[in-house]
C-alpha cells in the first residue's frame, strides 16, 4: 500500500511536469532548456567584455532562470493608465512633503551638486521621488540572477547580455556587492534607478570614498543624478518648461515636443502664459519650445524646452519626463496646473488608493496588502465592486469608486 502510493505520487508528478511541459509554449521550453548552456556560452562574450572568467565562474556558477521574467517581458497591459492617474499618483501631497523634507536634509550636498553640475536641487529630489520614492522602493531583483535570465531567454537578449557584462564589471571593480546589487526585474537599480552599463558611464564618487555606490549611498546618488542630467544637456537657469493658454481655436497640426519653434512664433500665434503674461517677459525671445499637450487639446498645454529633453532622457515617456517635471515646480512652492484634466473621474493619491484597497479588503476581496499599489487582484476586485454598484465596469481605480464605496 505505501509503494503503491509512493508509485501513484510520483506518477502523478510525472503527469504533472508533462502536462506543464505541453502547456508551456515550445520555445519557452526550449529556452529553460538550453539556459545553462546559453550561459556558459556567453563566458567568451563576458571575457572580451572585461568580466575576468574568476568573476563570470563564480557568479553564475549556481545560477538558474527565473522565467516570471518572461511574462514581466512580454507583457502587454490591458490596462492603459491615464494621464490624470499617472500624475496623482506620482506627485501626491505625500511625496511633494517628503521632497521638501529631503531638500532640507540633503541642502549640503544638493549645494555641492548645483555648483558642480548645474541642476538645481528641487529637480534632482523630484527626480529621487519618481524613481524609487526617495529610496524606499530600489527594487528586490537579484540583477545577476535577473539579467542573466534576460541574456538568455525571451526578447532583446543582445541588450541584457550588455546589461549583465556591466554587472558584472561592476562586481568585480569593487563599487557593490553582489548581495547588495539588487534592483528592477529589468536591471534598474539604486535612489534613482540607473542601469548597469549608464551605471559604468555617468555614476560618480561624490563622496570620494573610492567607490561609487547608488544604493546605500545618498550622496553618491544624487551627484549622479545631477550629473546625468548635465550630460543629457541640462541648461543651468533655464526653465523645463510651463503651462500655457492657448487661444480659441488654435491648431495643433504639425505641433508636438519634438518640433521646438522660438518664442516669437508662438506668441504669434497667441499663446500666453496662464496669467496672461507675454511669453518673453518669462523666456528670452529666440529660445526654441515645443508644445506638450499630455491629454489633448482639452486638457493642460505645455511650451517644454531643452531642460524637459533632459528629464526626458532618463526614461522616454512624456508623461514620467512631466511627472518629474512638475514635481520639481512643486518642490519649489509652485500650485498646481490651472487647466483640469478632461475627465469627470480624477484619479487617486497613494493615500487615497490605500483607502480604497482596505475599503476592498473590508468587503471580503483578496487582494493582499493594502500597499496603495494597485495590481491585477486589486483591479478585479474593483470591477466585482463596480459591477455590484451598477457603475462601468473597467477596474479603474478613481474617485468615484472611492466615494461610493466610503
Amino acid at each position: 500500500m505505501v509503494n503503491f502510493s509512493r508509485d501513484y505520487m510520483k506518477l502523478n508528478a510525472l503527469l504533472t511536469i508533462v502536462t506543464t511541459s505541453l502547456a508551456l509554449p515550445s520555445s519557452l521550453f526550449a529556452q529553460e532548456s538550453n539556459f545553462h548552456q546559453c550561459l556558459s556560452g556567453l563566458e567568451s562574450q563576458a571575457v572580451q567584455a572585461g568580466v575576468s572568467h574568476y568573476t563570470f565562474k563564480k557568479y553564475t556558477a549556481q545560477l538558474e532562470p527565473d522565467t516570471s521574467l518572461l511574462e514581466k517581458l512580454n507583457y502587454q497591459p490591458e490596462f492603459r493608465t491615464p494621464i490624470w492617474d499617472y500624475m496623482t499618483a506620482l506627485v501626491d501631497e505625500e511625496r511633494i512633503d517628503d521632497g521638501k523634507a529631503m531638500l532640507q536634509t540633503h541642502q549640503t550636498t544638493l549645494k555641492r551638486v548645483a555648483q558642480l553640475y548645474g541642476v538645481d536641487p528641487a529637480t534632482v529630489v523630484a527626480v529621487w521621488g519618481v524613481e524609487s520614492n526617495y529610496g524606499k522602493n530600489q527594487g528586490k531583483y537579484s540583477l545577476v540572477n535577473a539579467l542573466g535570465t534576460l541574456s538568455c531567454m525571451g526578447r532583446r537578449q543582445a541588450f541584457f547580455r550588455k546589461e549583465f557584462f556591466a554587472t558584472l564589471r561592476i562586481i568585480q571593480s569593487g563599487d557593490i556587492t553582489e548581495d547588495r546589487l539588487k534592483g528592477s526585474w529589468a536591471g534598474a537599480f539604486g535612489h534613482t534607478q540607473f542601469m548597469p552599463t549608464t551605471f559604468e558611464r555617468l555614476a560618480v564618487d561624490f563622496d570620494n570614498d573610492g567607490r561609487r555606490d547608488l544604493i546605500d549611498n545618498t550622496v553618491d546618488a544624487l551627484g549622479s543624478t545631477a550629473n546625468y542630467l548635465k550630460k543629457a544637456g541640462w541648461q543651468t537657469g533655464q526653465p523645463w518648461g510651463f503651462e500655457v493658454k492657448l487661444p480659441q481655436g488654435f491648431s495643433t497640426t504639425g505641433e508636438s515636443r519634438k518640433n521646438k519653434k522660438s518664442i516669437t512664433y508662438w506668441m504669434s500665434k497667441g499663446v500666453k502664459t496662464m496669467n496672461g503674461q507675454a511669453l518673453n517677459e518669462v523666456v528670452g525671445s529666440q529660445q526654441k519650445a515645443g508644445l506638450l499637450l499630455p491629454a489633448g487639446i482639452n486638457g493642460p498645454a505645455f511650451l517644454v524646452f531643452k531642460n524637459f529633453d533632459a528629464i526626458y532622457s532618463y526614461n522616454a515617456a512624456e508623461s514620467y519626463a512631466l511627472a518629474i517635471a512638475h514635481l520639481s515646480d512643486r518642490l519649489k512652492g509652485a500650485k498646481p496646473f490651472v487647466t483640469p484634466w478632461p475627465t469627470d473621474d480624477l484619479g487617486l493619491s497613494r493615500r487615497e488608493r490605500i483607502e480604497l484597497q482596505t475599503l476592498l479588503l473590508k468587503r471580503g476581496h483578496d487582494i493582499g496588502e493594502a500597499d496603495g499599489l494597485i495590481g491585477s487582484k486589486t483591479r478585479e476586485a474593483i470591477k466585482k465592486e463596480q459591477a455590484r454598484l451598477g457603475m462601468t465596469v473597467d477596474g479603474r481605480a478613481g474617485q468615484k469608486i472611492l466615494k461610493a464605496l466610503q
